[in-house]
């Protein structure tokens, strides 16, 4: 599944090709004392990840012309993560399938692609960063597109042999050698990634175990009605979940062999690690921008410093739509790194337009393609549309008749129809989404 918005190869036929200078200068790391004339005009995107190859693309796309470097720490090319649990994981995806765009696409469209490059630090006051590499880059405006990473587990034994996480290509690479037929695979997390994992590992014969530590699985994510269909889909194709419990550390001679909870122990032969991420924020929060679960930005993608903007997972932002505690909310999904991308190339090209996007996500496990749009609240009322025995079923989530959220499994006019009702903020009565026999475009 590409989530990213296409354009031709090459670009737009309108904006010229461009001849520039390189903008990179080695120097010593540590030398303060230097001094160099670069163009005032460039745009520097830190992170080449989905966020950050949308950046590009829409500023090429709106008639940026100025000169672009995209600077990402990993070895491969920016690639689409969502597969990689799932597709990619299974063996059902090539590693190319997962690129988002083709090597030459950066070298056509003028965008000077840096892999293998780690930004060690920024220095907002010459607008210069620092490169892990030795080179030092000026940017005129600067993009963190920095994402998220995953959050360790912190108990005795978690540097053993076996015991995996899962967030790039080489992860999947390293679970892909050892998934083999019998194995026991124990999987700390409930969360989507455990999830999905499981779903891969049981079809290839693995023994699979969740343990959760919630009530119930993806309980930060979705509603009680979609825990208890997980759960009761993955019990009958022989995943064993437990919940309440929590992880107090792992045993083993070198490699793992057992995990140590409050409910006793589980032998192992294979663990993952999937307790969520965290956003990637200590780059910005060193170079004095304002920090809290993330990057604080502004409807616009901007951050404390004129000169600098961020979008994607490591952004904390401004949401219109739905009630939080503070009037904010940090989103890892792949809709909200596209829309603030395209935000942050419009805001740094002095065209700045709010941010109110409607998020949405999805999961695949076994044939089940959930699908959720919106932010679901406590106090919400709840309407199940369809029974869920036929696998084939929506939830909604209203406030004063209000959609805040649908999530729908194997339904897609629920989710699309759904995604368009939270957006216009239209009235709906519950009586009338339980009768499946009321078309759902007819809510529109």
């Amino acid at each position: 599944m590409s989530c990213c918005p296409q354009i031709a190869e090459g670009g737009p036929a309108w904006y010229p090709r461009l001849c520039y200078s390189n903008q990179y200068l080695r120097i010593n790391q540590h030398d303060e004392d230097f001094s160099a004339i670069f163009m005032t005009d460039d745009i520097v995107i830190v992170g080449a990840g989905q966020a950050g190859v949308q950046a590009v693309v829409s500023l090429r796309a709106e008639g940026f012309s100025g000169s672009l470097a995209l600077v990402g720490d990993e070895p491969f090319p920016p690639y689409q993560r969502p597969p990689l649990s799932k597709a990619y994981l299974a063996g059902d995806l090539a590693r190319d399938r997962l690129f988002l765009k083709p090597e030459k696409f950066f070298s056509e469209n003028n965008c000077d692609l840096r892999l293998g490059a780690r930004v060690a630090r920024i220095k907002p006051d010459t607008r210069h960063i620092y490169l892990s590499t030795g080179d030092i880059v000026s940017y005129g405006k600067l993009l963190l597109a920095t994402g998220a990473r995953v959050r360790k587990i912190p108990v005795a034994g978690a540097e053993l042999s076996g015991i995996h996480y899962l967030r790039g290509i080489e992860d999947v690479d390293l679970l892909r050698q050892v998934f083999s037929s019998g194995k026991h695979l124990v999987i700390v997390g409930g969360g989507y990634i455990g999830l999905e994992v499981a779903a891969v590992a049981v079809k290839r014969g693995l023994k699979v175990t969740i343990l959760e530590a919630a009530a119930r699985v993806m309980e930060r994510a979705v509603s009680a009605p979609l825990s208890k269909f997980y759960q009761e889909e993955h019990a009958a194709n022989g995943v064993d979940i437990r919940l309440g419990l929590t992880v107090e550390g792992f045993e083993g001679k070198g490699q793992v062999e057992k995990v140590i909870t409050t409910q006793g122990s589980f032998d192992a032969d294979i663990v993952l690690v999937g307790i969520g991420v965290v956003p990637h924020s200590e780059l910005a929060k060193q170079a004095g921008l304002v920090t809290d679960n993330g990057i604080v930005v502004d409807e616009y993608t901007r951050t404390s410093d004129p000169n600098i903007f961020a979008a994607g997972d490591c952004t904390n932002h401004p949401t219109f739509l739905f009630r939080t505690a503070n009037g904010r909310v940090r989103l890892e999904s792949v809709q909200n790194a596209i829309d603030q991308a395209k935000h942050a190339a419009l805001a740094m090209m002095d065209r700045p337009q709010p941010y109110r996007a409607v998020p949405w996500f999805w999961s695949d496990q076994y044939d089940l393609k959930l699908q959720i749009a919106g932010l679901a609240c406590q106090g919400d009322e709840l309407v199940v549309r369809g029974d869920p025995t036929d696998r084939k079923f929506a939830v909604f989530h209203l406030l004063q008749s209000k959609l805040t959220a649908v999530e729908a499994v194997n339904t897609a006019p629920e989710y699309v129809v759904g995604r368009k009702l939270i957006a216009s903020g239209k009235k709906i009565s519950a009586n009338q989404l339980l009768d499946t026999n009321i078309a759902m475009k007819s809510f529109l």
